[in-house]
């Protein structure tokens, strides 16, 4: 006979110094969420809350069962476009969710999802970038009033096996390309580690240091050039890589750093986040991405794992590797009140759909080369 869940109590977080505080029982709570990801751990969450947060927006939503936190859904108040509580982590984050304790799932999600409808009565809920299976479809399932979910970024994935594996699932001439391009790496002497977690800040600086070179006189996301987020990553990673969810892996030629690449890892994926890379290696027609993913993908094929995500984003040069495309949602959930909102919402995210299928149309004609990935 399952014994009967306590009574679940809630409540709303608007204190920086609570959050914290909070480290210690929201890594707990993380390690019972099946779906969660690097993303949403207390050192990710709170390293960009020190970097974007701004006082006075702070909403976390905390379930609890007696003094257990079984629920919690990160969020924050924002004002413009309109005025919504949205998942903290910005748009440096690719996958965003709440965690929910796989123990109480049902009653957490409901607690959760009661929580966030007070809430909503003054603003709109718009939870975006949650990958398919994630807690937030429960909290969704869970929700009582106006309601919407609609597609949001493409994320283009791999199954979690060894770079050999990887390249025997492609074409055979395809495949022979690329062993090549692998046999090249050690023919010119390309080494590769995993860097120890006292060695992350550095290794990070040398990343952005080496993107912001990758990338010179070319289009880039400003926002990876800015002190902030070489803080937020500098202090995110250690702590991921002391705990098993980063590697940070350096490639050295000629006795010199040339490439650096962050890859996030949870039970369930490995996300290759970001990298940097020395231009030199263009002009000695190093194959760049080859030589990443087969760092990457060596480490994710370890723990049962069962994805290898090249996260958001489908640029071109990432369909050589016959990837599954995967949708991330959009979860639009309001009250009565908030239902203008949520149509606003929605309009808006109808007329940028049908602007980005214009570009693309327009893009079919353009004879221009395919911009790469910022990151």
């Amino acid at each position: 006979m399952t014994a009967p869940v306590r009574a679940l109590s809630v409540e709303v977080c608007t204190e920086e110094r609570a959050f914290a505080e909070l480290a210690g029982e929201w890594e707990r709570l993380y390690r019972a969420s099946p779906s969660a990801t690097p993303f949403q751990s207390h050192a990710w969450l709170h390293s960009w809350w020190l970097s974007y947060g701004t006082p006075g927006r702070l909403r976390l939503v905390l379930v609890r069962r007696g003094e257990e936190l079984v629920a919690a859904a990160p969020m924050m108040r924002v004002h413009h476009p309109l005025p919504a509580l949205v998942p903290m982590g910005g748009a440096i984050t690719d996958l965003c969710d709440v965690l929910i304790d796989d123990a109480v799932a049902e009653p957490a999600a409901e607690a959760l999802a009661g929580a966030l409808g007070e809430l909503a009565r003054s603003a709109l809920i718009d939870f975006r970038e949650v990958r398919p299976g994630g807690a937030m479809e429960r909290v969704y399932r869970s929700w009582r009033g106006p309601r919407q979910r609609v597609s949001d970024s493409m994320c283009l994935e791999l199954p979690a096996l060894p770079m050999a594996d990887l390249v025997g699932r492609l074409p055979t001439g395809r495949a022979r390309r690329i062993r090549s391009k692998i046999n090249q790496l050690g023919r010119i002497g390309v080494e590769w580690r995993f860097v120890e977690p006292e060695e992350t800040g550095p290794a990070v600086g040398r990343l952005l240091e080496l993107h912001r070179l990758q990338w010179e006189d070319r289009k880039v996301s400003s926002e990876h050039l800015r002190p902030r987020f070489l803080e937020h990553l500098v202090r995110a990673a250690a702590p991921l890589t002391r705990t098993g969810e980063a590697a940070t892996s350096e490639f050295r030629l000629d006795g010199s750093v040339v490439a650096v690449n962050i890859t996030l890892l949870s039970g369930a994926l490995a996300g290759m986040y970001m990298y940097g890379f020395d231009p030199q290696l263009r002009r000695r027609r190093v194959d760049v991405a080859t030589m990443l993913l087969r760092a990457s993908a060596d480490h994710a094929a370890t723990d049962g794992r069962r994805s290898l995500s090249l996260l958001r984003g489908d640029e071109p040069y990432k369909y050589r590797w016959c990837p599954e495309p995967v949708v991330n949602q959009r979860f639009l959930l309001a009250r009565r009140r908030t239902l203008p909102l949520l149509a606003a919402a929605a309009a808006e995210d109808a007329a940028r759909r049908r602007a980005k299928k214009i570009l693309r149309r327009d893009a079919v004609t353009d004879d221009s080369a395919p911009a790469e990935g910022t990151r």
